[in-house]
């Protein structure tokens, strides 16, 4: 569990949007509507990368110099913080999910709770 600090591309794409590439792994992308919701997506892939290599012992690579990657005139190369503690305490822990929940209109809790119930990320109650 830590705060990781890895190059991430960002390269604009003729549709306006925006994808990213992260380097340092075999299958860490994303992309966005455009830079801000790029730069959005890019923190989740690379805590949930992170975070899934942590759980299942793997060797985290030591980031690249981004000053070294080199880049077309469409692409920009940024630095994405994450911190994987976050995401090992929402994933693996049931109250902060029915806290998240809890804060939802009631008509909404319910739908929301049987979505992530779905997905496996929790117990088959709140509370």
């Amino acid at each position: 569990m830590a705060i990781y600090v890895y190059p991430a591309i960002f390269t604009k794409e003729d549709d306006g949007k925006c994808s990213v590439l992260f380097p340092d792994f075999k299958s860490c992308y994303t992309g966005g509507n455009d830079m801000a919701d790029a730069l959005d997506m890019a923190e989740d892939v690379l805590c949930l990368t992170l975070y899934d290599m942590e759980k299942g012992g793997k060797t985290i690579p030591e980031p690249s110099d981004g000053k070294k990657i080199e880049v077309d005139e469409n692409s920009v190369v940024s630095l994405v913080r994450c911190d994987t503690k976050f995401y090992r305490r929402f994933y693996e822990n049931d109250a902060v999910i029915n806290e998240l929940i809890e804060t939802l209109p009631e008509k909404k809790q319910n739908l929301v709770f049987e979505l992530v119930k779905r997905l496996g990320a929790m117990p088959a109650s709140i509370g």
